[in-house]
């Protein structure tokens, strides 16, 4: 059997014990969280929060791309969020690789470049202070003044807000 027949097995046992509940579709916390796909972050319990209470969007690295602000544009117009906390983390896998290394090794595996930002960084900090100013920027966003930046320390669990100054 695959991860993916265990996964599905395990659905089937979490389909029959979870309560049934009539959700809406729009959160309850009017927040989209923005967090790293690293398997070692459980956004859910790190945040204490409970189905319903918000929007969760997690990519390589945690970064705002334009797929980040296409989800948070129908988060905040169609589903009323109106707050944006984003946290990138220690450790992170991006921090490893270079945008121009990696887009060389798929290029060689595959014959074509990615047309995709990488989106590698050197300092987390740095990192979580550019996703949120393009948070910040995005003309597609109505609400831009209530977002915040942190970083994850996978070691404590903890988060760390970094300080984003000015410009919105």
């Amino acid at each position: 059997m695959g991860a993916i027949d265990e996964l599905l097995a395990n659905n089937g046992h979490f389909a029959d014990s979870a309560p049934r509940q009539d959700l809406g579709a729009r959160p309850r916390r009017a927040v989209a969280v923005l967090a790293c796909m690293d398997c070692r972050i459980d956004v859910i319990a790190a945040l204490g929060l409970g189905d319903g209470e918000a929007h969760v969007l997690r990519n390589a690295g945690g970064v705002v791309t334009d797929d980040v602000l296409r989800s948070l544009a129908i988060s905040q117009h169609k589903l009323g969020t109106t707050e944006v906390m984003l946290f990138h983390h220690t450790d992170c896998g991006m921090a490893k690789i270079s945008d121009d290394g990696f887009r060389a090794e798929l290029q060689e595996a595959t014959g074509t470049v990615p047309d995709f930002a990488i989106e590698s960084f050197d300092d987390v900090d740095e990192s979580v202070r550019r996703s949120v100013l393009r948070v910040r920027r995005s003309e597609f966003l109505l609400h831009r003044d209530a977002v915040r930046g942190f970083v994850y320390d996978v070691r404590t669990h903890r988060l760390r807000e970094v300080v984003v100054e000015g410009d919105k």
